[in-house]
């Protein structure tokens, strides 16, 4: 009886810790505050002169509960924890831009495409007040079979004001 308790125990501490959300890190910048707060795996949410920029959104709606609809999403690559057709068709999504490669553009359901910019490797736009510029993003050595091939995906540096946070997406110690 005793080890089914202790058994029941770990599993309900377990899913507490589990079920809570990281705390968000705030940085000052030279315009407004930064808050960074981490969703899940490549996911997060940056908040930024009441701009919502959603990086990576995946985990499905309930991982973005008590977070506000997003104004800007960026995504890095293809793969499901990246680019997750059911999590951003379950995101209100009505006032927010796309931005990612065309590789992810092109799979994206309709609806959504007509909301997204293309952006390849070495591409600067605006958006949202947010400088964005992508970077390469891909495995080394480089390989047919690399899951992660140079110029598919896209790694990002944002700017906020006078301060820069580099997004890196699934990507090595490569020369850029």
């Amino acid at each position: 009886m005793k080890a089914y308790y202790l058994l029941f125990l770990f599993f309900v501490n377990t899913s507490i810790v589990f079920s809570q959300r990281s705390e968000a890190d705030q940085i000052q910048t030279s315009n407004g505050k930064l808050t960074i707060q981490p969703v899940l795996h490549s996911t997060l949410v940056l908040s930024w002169n009441n701009k919502n920029l959603f990086i990576d959104p995946y985990g499905g709606i309930k991982a973005f509960a008590g977070i506000s609809s997003p104004d800007l999403i960026i995504i890095t690559d293809i793969h499901g924890d990246h680019m997750n057709i059911e999590t951003l068709t379950a995101l209100d999504t009505e006032r927010a831009v796309i931005v990612a490669p065309k590789a992810v553009v092109d799979q994206l359901p309709e609806i959504l495409k007509m909301k997204a910019k293309s952006l390849s490797n070495g591409g600067i736009l605006e958006e949202s007040g947010v400088k964005i510029t992508a970077l390469p993003m891909y495995n080394l050595p480089e390989t047919e079979d690399s899951r992660h091939p140079k110029g598919r995906g896209n790694g990002y540096v944002l700017t906020f004001g006078n301060t820069t946070v580099y997004i890196s997406g699934d990507t090595e110690d490569i020369p850029e």
